[in-house]
């Protein structure tokens, strides 16, 4: 009887929405009684006292009867709906086991506070599979909630209606609670307290899916800590973080290894293992959207006929017609639609000129550059950006847009031809100007180039040292790519060659040469388009360059000669210099070199120039000791010694630490090759030290290879090993393997014993 009575009355009462305070107060019967009764205590409760209670409840006839006969231990339990409202669980389903594992944490996490997670998709917005996860782990922890799930679509980015009022979810709740409907209250406020105290110390789990704010969900939530809440939705919902303690669940793309597993999945592993190469495509081209790699195995699975490599030629000629559908459930389209629906006119704005912005990510400050809005203004439009998931922001603060998001956004909200072209030039400027600036910190010696003006909404960086410039370049290197190539498409030549003149010191050190070449061909052909010989003279010469470092000697050749002709045209002795000067790095048997390193010299005597001087100097110095290795050429080595001792007076006098840093290592290899291996290592330690100041890895990678050889030649062989190691893993991961084999060839010379030998 006790227990099929105290179930009875405690569902009556929570029905009637009362505590049991105020029913005591309604019936006349005390506190203790009635928890005397709900608790099983109580176990012979006076008839009189039953009936009191089931008038203040306002029992039906047949509800007293079954109290009465409950409270006379005759009666069997009365069935109590127990909801199970989940949706069939998503299928299949691959992958997401760090997320599994942080909803499980956090609907564990207790301590009385009600565990409600936020899953919401940061990287992306709708389709990214945020449903499908919280459904998941709800089916594969049904059991834990013994008293029923309860589900509702709140339809707040539903492509076809608005978003659910919370008051009508409610009521969908007590139906499925099994409250009559005459014992509702009017009231949503009276409703969702109900509400409340139905779930009240029951064991239930709550998925509310495709909600749009904190506002649809707060009246959701259960005032107890035995339920859970899974909440999905495209916003962030912060308020519901802050002011209910929610937890914050980010959902990213799939990874290639589960998006592979899902195509799998869905088609078989016979077909995936057909095309591989199609199979790696469609994955790159579906970027790990889970509803894109669906609804393209659903083509694939739909038209058996049709090769995995025709479906990925057509996602690859016009992805968002081949995603869409006429069913807004398996469209692409539709499912960002919905989204980018909801933002302001000015949100949707700036959406659109982010899907323009070149290269993969963005900054602050380009951003606000992109859009001509102050710091302060563009931060707030791109936190609600990101709240609704169109755009991420990674842990350095950086901006990014799925390809797939970009794709929509270059459609649905693409800026007029005017304001696209206004927006681009603030953005290129921003890059061209704030690159310049980080490239004359890395050599405050090399003549500046002319800008264009920069617009006064575009707020460049401070860069104050030689560091920042490079972390700079390092954060921007790839968006100065693609600003390179957005100014050639837009047919601004001048911003592109510019470019490339503000990356070469920069390629140079970090040892990107294929970078280096594919700037400089680009450099070339716009300056090829100017008016402006200058210009065409300095692209050609240092695409020379970068065929140089490459070893493309024909190809330096033919572009250096371009140089020089075009200089003597202009009779222009600075200029031909130059082209000398970078002609000398070509010949490998070092007499041509040396011809073109003293015409060098003769031509930069006399016009001004110290610093192009002391490069001159120090060329001449370093050819000389090339041509002076064989034995017996003391007489060269110290012409060699003289001109670079004169190259590093002049470069000292006037600061410039890269050209004493080149020097200095010309002077250990000079004192190696003349047998002074002390004067050697001395002079290459100098060098190291101020490439590393200077951050230039590449200049460094040769001097700690140069420098081994002494270390060896006096014996000291575990410091020749330990310099030709870090020299071999520099030129490994600048591309250079040629250097890296040779330097493992000198490695695998050295004496087995690895114990360190003393030299002199």
């Amino acid at each position: 009887m006790g227990d099929h009575f105290a179930a009875a009355i405690r569902r009556f009462r929570l029905r009637a929405g009362l505590t049991q305070e105020a029913l005591a107060e309604r019936s006349g019967v005390s506190v203790s009684t009635i928890r005397g009764m709900e608790t099983g205590r109580r176990r012979n409760p006076q008839l009189a006292s039953v009936r009191q209670l089931a008038t203040a409840l306002e029992l039906r006839s047949a509800e007293l009867d079954e109290l009465l006969a409950a409270a006379a231990g005759t009666a069997e339990p009365s069935t109590v709906p127990v909801p199970r409202q989940l949706p069939a669980p998503p299928a299949p389903f691959v992958g997401r086991l760090e997320e599994l594992d942080l909803l499980d944490a956090a609907m564990r996490a207790g301590s009385g506070e009600a565990p409600t997670v936020v899953v919401s998709a940061i990287a992306g917005a709708g389709g990214v599979g945020k449903s499908w996860l919280a459904l998941h782990w709800a089916h594969r922890n049904a059991d834990r909630y013994p008293d029923g799930q309860l589900f509702v679509d709140l339809r707040g980015f539903s492509p076809d209606s608005d978003p659910m009022d919370p008051a009508v979810a409610v009521r969908g709740f007590l139906d499925a609670l099994g409250v009559e409907p005459d014992r509702i209250p009017v009231a949503p406020h009276a409703q969702a307290a109900l509400f409340r105290s139905m779930v009240a110390d029951r064991r239930m789990l709550l998925v509310l899916d495709n909600a749009v704010d904190t506002a649809q969900v707060a009246p959701l939530l259960p005032g107890s800590d035995s339920c859970a809440v899974a909440v999905t939705s495209r916003n962030r919902l912060s308020g519901l973080i802050t002011g209910h303690g929610a937890h914050l669940l980010s959902v990213d793309t799939l990874p290639d290894t589960e998006a592979r597993a899902l195509l799998v999945a869905r088609l078989g592993t016979a077909r995936i293992e057909a095309e591989p190469a199609a199979v790696g495509e469609l994955i790159r081209l579906c970027g790990g959207f889970p509803l894109a790699l669906s609804i393209m195995a659903g083509r694939a699975h739909t038209h058996p006929h049709l090769s995995l490599a025709e479906l990925a030629d057509e996602l690859r000629d016009d992805a968002l017609d081949v995603l869409d559908d006429a069913d807004p459930a398996a469209s692409l389209p539709a499912v960002l639609s919905s989204s980018h629906r909801a933002l302001t006119d000015e949100e949707a704005e700036v959406f659109g000129l982010l899907a323009i912005a070149p290269g993969p990510d963005t900054g602050l400050r380009a951003v606000a550059s992109l859009t001509g809005c102050d710091l302060i203004r563009t931060r707030t439009v791109l936190r609600r950006l990101e709240q609704a998931s169109l755009i991420s922001r990674d842990a350095a603060g950086r901006y990014r847009m799925h390809d797939l998001i970009r794709r929509y956004a270059t459609t649905a909200h693409a800026p007029a031809d005017e304001a696209r072209s206004t927006a681009l030039r603030r953005v290129l400027a921003y890059y061209t100007h704030t690159a310049h600036a980080a490239a004359r910190l890395l050599d405050s010696h090399r003549e500046p180039i002319e800008l264009g003006p920069l617009d006064p909404a575009c707020p460049t960086p401070a860069l104050p040292d030689i560091p920042a410039a490079m972390d700079w370049f390092d954060t921007e290197h790839r968006n100065l790519l693609a600003a390179q190539r957005t100014a050639v498409t837009q047919a601004w030549h001048r911003t592109a060659w510019q470019l490339a003149w503000t990356l070469n010191d920069y390629h140079y050190r970090r040892g990107h040469r294929q970078d280096q070449l594919a700037v400089w061909r680009i450099a070339v052909d716009s300056a090829r388009r100017l008016p402006d010989p200058g210009a065409q003279i300095l692209t050609h010469r240092l695409l020379g360059r970068a065929h140089v470092v490459l070893g493309h000697h024909q190809e330096a050749i033919d572009a250096l000669n371009q140089a020089l002709a075009l200089s003597e045209e202009q009779e222009d002795r600075a200029l031909q210099a130059q082209a000398h000067y970078t002609l000398a790095s070509i010949w490998p048997d070092g007499r041509r070199a040396l011809e073109h390193a003293r015409h060098a010299l003769d031509l930069y005597r006399g016009l001004d120039q110290p610093i192009a001087e002391a490069n001159a100097l120090n060329a001449v110095g370093w050819y000389t000791a090339l041509l002076g290795e064989a034995p017996g050429s003391g007489k060269a080595d110290d012409t060699a010694r003289r001109h670079c001792q004169a190259a590093l007076a002049l470069y000292r006098q006037h600061q410039d630490v890269n050209g004493q840093a080149q020097t200095l290592d010309s002077l250990g290899y000079i004192d190696h090759h003349s047998g002074r291996h002390l004067d050697a290592v001395e002079h290459y330690r100098q060098a190291l030290s101020l490439y590393r100041d200077l951050d230039n890895l590449y200049e460094a990678a040769d001097t700690l290879e140069r420098i081994g050889h002494p270390h060896a030649a006096l014996g000291r062989h575990e410091q020749a090993r330990e310099v030709w190691c870090e020299a071999r893993d520099l030129y490994r991961r600048q591309g250079r393997d040629q250097e890296a084999e040779e330097v493992q060839r000198q490695l695998d010379r050295l004496p087995a014993d690895r114990s360190r030998m003393d030299g002199p």
